[in-house]
């Protein structure tokens, strides 16, 4: 599948685990698919993973993924500069994959991973779209919308609330932006 320029790692299609709504009842023996033994450490690296490859294609690199039932539906990384598209953020690229990977807009059942805290554009966009959870790496003090700056998956006066799980993995997600930024500045 492509979309805005970008083919679904087919090998990312295939990624299994357990559901997260099984999590509650595992024993730490039973996290064997998980490395670290974190039910969220996986995703993330996963998301770092586009990440990466935001970074090699002189984007800055973040990075997400839309996990439904197990498997990766959807997958992006900021392309900014390539599609000089302002709205080419990494969960809205993940966010389209994942609804035509679905066949509907709402992602209900989902999960978004994405390396850097969603700004207000993406956190919007993750309301829309229904999408009930969100894991999130680094904090970003400047346009922070879920936890930095505003909170709008808790503001009461939206009629979709989401879950958020922050600071996942946050070192490593950080890091890799400090070291872009510090490239371009040096």
């Amino acid at each position: 599948m492509v979309l805005l320029g970008r083919r679904l790692p087919q090998d990312y299609s295939m990624v299994q685990c357990r559901s997260m709504d099984d999590f509650d009842n595992l024993d730490d023996d039973d996290f064997e698919c998980l490395p670290g033994g974190q039910p969220h450490d996986r995703w993330m690296r996963l998301a770092l993973d586009e990440a990466r490859i935001a970074a090699a294609e002189d984007e800055v690199p973040v990075g997400a993924i839309v996990v439904a039932g197990g498997r990766i539906v959807g997958s992006g990384h900021n392309q900014r500069e390539q599609l000089n598209d302002p709205t080419a953020h990494a969960e809205m690229i993940a966010l389209t994959q994942a609804a035509a990977t679905l066949g509907s807009w709402r992602l209900e059942g989902c999960t978004l991973y994405v390396t850097l805290e969603p700004c207000p554009m993406c956190a919007g966009a993750i309301l829309q779209a229904r999408v009930p959870m969100v894991v999130w790496g680094a904090a970003d003090p400047k346009a922070g919308a879920v936890q930095s700056l505003y909170r709008l998956f808790e503001d009461a006066r939206l009629n979709h609330r989401v879950e958020h799980v922050g600071h996942v993995l946050a070192d490593e997600c950080g890091r890799i932006l400090t070291e872009f930024f510090r490239s371009k500045r040096g």
